[in-house]
């Protein structure tokens, strides 16, 4: 019962932020979520895998910023985490589900089979520690941007580096460049 009101109460506060907004110099978005389990009673856009790593009701923000040219930074903050934890962080392709593995894969700027192209540079990581507080943040900046509808999260994993398992995922509403 103390989960479900929990995860009720996590839900009860969930998703604020700005739809993402385009202008001359780009396109720029902040959104942020309450984490809760894929079985709460109000659903969250923020979802905990792992309680003890990623607890209900911790909090999430991502912020992105992409330059007309295509150049994206994206921001990470979170709060309510495990004190001192080192997480992995990376910008997946698919929105969050039930299933850990329903955000798909790591967005990659040139996608590949190869294993040599899971690093930093063709990937969007933001790895981080939690401090005694459980909070932390990571920034990430790439000369390159998103193709439209292939980056549509950000997943936690247990460990940082280039796997890990899944212990939260945040849905997010990543802006694109346009073809040309």
């Amino acid at each position: 019962m103390a989960g479900l009101c929990a995860g009720a109460l996590a839900a009860a506060v969930l998703v604020t932020g700005t739809a993402g907004a385009t202008g001359a110099d780009g396109y720029s978005m902040r959104t942020a979520a309450r984490f809760a389990p894929p079985t709460a009673f109000v659903p969250s856009a923020a979802v905990t895998y792992d309680r003890k790593l990623v607890p209900a009701a911790s909090w999430i923000e991502v912020r992105q910023r992409m330059r007309a040219g295509g150049a994206t930074t994206v921001k990470l903050r979170v709060t309510g985490l495990k004190p001192g934890h080192t997480y992995g962080v990376h910008v997946h392709r698919k929105p969050c589900g039930a299933d850990p593995a329903a955000a798909g894969g790591h967005y990659q700027h040139r996608p590949s089979g190869d294993p040599a192209a899971v690093n930093p540079h063709n990937e969007v990581w933001l790895d981080f520690q939690a401090d005694e507080r459980g909070r932390g943040a990571a920034s990430a900046r790439h000369d390159w941007g998103f193709r439209r509808g292939e980056a549509s999260s950000v997943v936690l994993h247990d460990e940082p580096g280039g796997s890990g398992a899944r212990v939260g995922c945040f849905t997010v509403p990543f802006g694109w460049v346009a073809a040309k």
